[in-house]
């Protein structure tokens, strides 16, 4: 019973983006107005714009201003912050860059409406002396804000350097961004169950497409890579995975980013139900996609 009340009170379930999710809108829902559907239905959004180019002021703002009281989004870092990019950015230089994601993200922090900044790197970025000095860095420089970190090199988590690691991001303050991903060679991560912060731990369901994993560069590569669908048992699995994490953490968000077919809403109702938390009321020309 004791893992029953804590998931039911500390378990907040939503998806990467809220613009491609059309079963949970009405038919003929604008684009415009798929945020304040998508809150009403929703605790949490992972923002994922803000890593292709850095949000307007503004634009948070407006976001923010959608959304009921008691919302949270997870702003994904912006590219250049993370070493995705391999042109020239948009700015003068580093630190121009992170002031005006800073500024951005500031609006929605006033505003109660920012759980945290994400920031997931490459699956280049590797266990390394200049790393870990670069993630030093970005922790001083977006000092005030929350922070998430995803690892995409399995160095991070490899022998001892599993334990090293996760007693840095409790040194720094980092909250965990624990995995479920293809298990594909050294670019993934194995799922580690370790919240290094007491209050929170972020868990990101990618689906586990081992084929389409490696797919960045290619074409088609945003239809492949995230092309899973969950099982019950595998959801199953991730409602003991996460009533384990509140064993040491207050609060767990769950974020479902297999949405390459579209089944990001639907594994997350799923859970939803699994987990016998609150169900969203969806329109009544959506109930039945989700049932049984």
């Amino acid at each position: 019973m004791k893992h029953e009340s804590i998931a039911k009170k500390h378990v907040f379930v939503g998806l990467a983006g809220w613009g491609d999710h059309d079963r949970i809108y009405p038919q003929g829902t604008r684009a415009g107005d798929k945020l304040g559907e998508y809150s009403s239905r929703f605790p949490i959004v992972e923002l994922d714009a803000s890593f292709y180019a850095v949000p307007s002021p503004e634009r948070m703002r407006k976001w923010s201003e959608q959304t009921p009281e008691s919302f949270g989004f997870i702003v994904k870092a912006y590219q250049g912050m993370t070493g995705h990019t391999r042109g020239k950015i948009p700015f003068e230089d580093a630190k121009s860059m992170f002031r005006a994601f800073r500024e951005a993200a500031a609006e929605m922090r006033e505003m109660g409406k920012l759980n945290a900044v994400l920031f997931q790197y490459p699956p280049w970025f590797a266990c390394e002396r200049k790393n870990v000095d670069i993630l030093r860095r970005t922790r001083e420089w977006m000092d005030g804000f929350p922070l998430a970190l995803e690892f995409r090199h399995q160095s991070w988590f490899d022998g001892e350097m599993r334990d090293k690691t996760l007693s840095f991001m409790r040194e720094e303050g980092w909250i965990h961004s624990v995995c479920d991903e293809p298990q594909a060679g050294e670019g993934s991560i194995p799922a580690i169950l370790e919240p290094t912060r007491e209050d929170v731990t972020l868990v990101r369901l990618h689906g586990r497409n081992v084929s389409g994993w490696h797919s960045s560069g290619q074409p088609n590569w945003r239809e492949v890579r995230y092309l899973y669908r969950y099982d019950e048992n595998e959801l199953l699995e991730w409602k003991r995975n996460i009533n384990k994490l509140l064993e040491s953490t207050q609060n767990c968000w769950v974020i479902f980013n297999n949405n390459s077919g579209g089944d990001a809403a639907d594994n997350a109702m799923q859970l939803i139900k699994l987990m016998d938390l609150e169900v969203p009321e969806l329109p009544p020309d959506q109930l039945s996609l989700f049932e049984e």
